[in-house]
């Protein structure tokens, strides 16, 4: 490659990289509360069969879905509220039309209901987002009396500031809590979870129209140890872990049973706190609130 073409490119990157950057704010030695080693939070993304629909999927993955909401959902609710985990269901606004009894069932319980969109996407159109968004807000209050402080979405930052959340947890631009800054002055916590600490990883056939090859099938035994592994590696780090999970795919007898003996795992271990993730992003808000100008 010509040397200047090969500078011009490399500036381009400095550029978008720099560009990037600038819109998300670390938080180098947070500290935890008192006595707290690693803060690990329990998250489910419960959608039901409404992600499935959106995907154009078959009747099976359909029923594969219900059976998040029909079983899986009460199965997860059970082994945390017993385990005295206080865990975060990410739910999608229409599961108040399907599944109204579970959600108010998980409120009962003291766990957290979060924002997961109105129909599992974002529209691209900014008023299209704004009306999709106060849907689900709106569906909350009506059927559940409740508003939520945190979202698991592609929604704008200019929309959760506006009305007042604390959090997103999507993505993994890094691997503790920082901040996203949009530019014009709404800043974000983000609490990020990462595809290898997530159940559809590791236990979907067909996942999202896959084909055969894709399938993702493996024992709980092995998927324990990966988690158990990351755990481990957090801990050491004074840090924090996200367990992605979803009612239909580790609300299944056995996985419910491999989560039993992880979160057993750690319970077992001085200095684990397993809060929602309201809890933390209270924590980190309040402690260390984001910086101005950016």
């Amino acid at each position: 490659m010509d040397p200047a073409a090969l500078d011009a490119e490399l500036a381009e990157l400095r550029h978008a990289a720099q560009h990037t950057a600038a819109h998300y704010e670390t938080i180098p030695d947070l500290a935890w509360p008192a006595g707290v080693r690693v803060a690990v939070n329990f998250t489910l993304d419960f959608d039901a069969m409404l992600l499935r629909r959106l995907k154009n999927e078959p009747p099976m993955q359909l029923a594969k879905g219900e059976f998040g909401g029909r079983v899986g959902i009460w199965r997860a609710v059970e082994l945390f509220s017993r385990l005295g985990v206080k865990a975060t269901i990410f739910t999608v606004g229409r599961i108040c039309e399907l599944y109204p009894d579970a959600l108010r069932h998980v409120l009962e319980q003291g766990h957290e209901i979060a924002d997961h969109m109105w129909e599992h996407h974002v529209p691209k159109d900014p008023a299209m987002e704004d009306d999709h968004f106060m849907k689900t807000i709106a569906a909350f209050r009506d059927t559940l009396n409740h508003r939520c402080v945190g979202s698991r979405s592609r929604h704008s930052n200019r929309l959760l500031a506006r009305e007042g959340y604390l959090y997103n947890s999507h993505g993994s631009a890094a691997h503790g809590p920082h901040y996203t800054h949009d530019g014009a002055g709404n800043a974000v916590l983000n609490l990020p979870f990462h595809y290898a600490i997530d159940d559809a990883m590791f236990y979907s056939a067909n996942w999202q129209g896959s084909e055969l090859m894709a399938n993702r099938f493996s024992d709980t035994d092995r998927v324990e140890e990966i988690w158990w592994q990351g755990f481990l590696q957090q801990y050491r780090a004074g840090g924090y872990l996200n367990v992605c999970l979803h009612p239909f795919v580790s609300g299944r007898a056995q996985r419910i049973d491999m989560l039993e003996r992880l979160v057993h795992r750690m319970q077992a271990m001085p200095g684990v706190w397993l809060p929602t993730c309201a809890d933390v992003a209270r924590h980190v808000t309040t402690t260390r609130p984001p910086l101005a100008g950016r």
